[in-house]
């Protein structure tokens, strides 16, 4: 029981990082776009 309930304590975890970092590599490709159009439009 208590192997068990440790396992799926980890997957938890496992789930919750996992999908923190999927939601920073979004963030992160909507930051760029934004400085590709700033620069674009300092340069012209």
């Amino acid at each position: 029981m208590k192997r068990t309930l440790m396992a799926m304590t980890v997957t938890m975890f496992s789930l919750v990082l996992l999908a923190g970092c999927n939601t920073m590599a979004g963030a992160g490709k909507d930051i760029q776009k934004a400085g590709d159009k700033i620069e674009g439009a300092a340069k012209g």
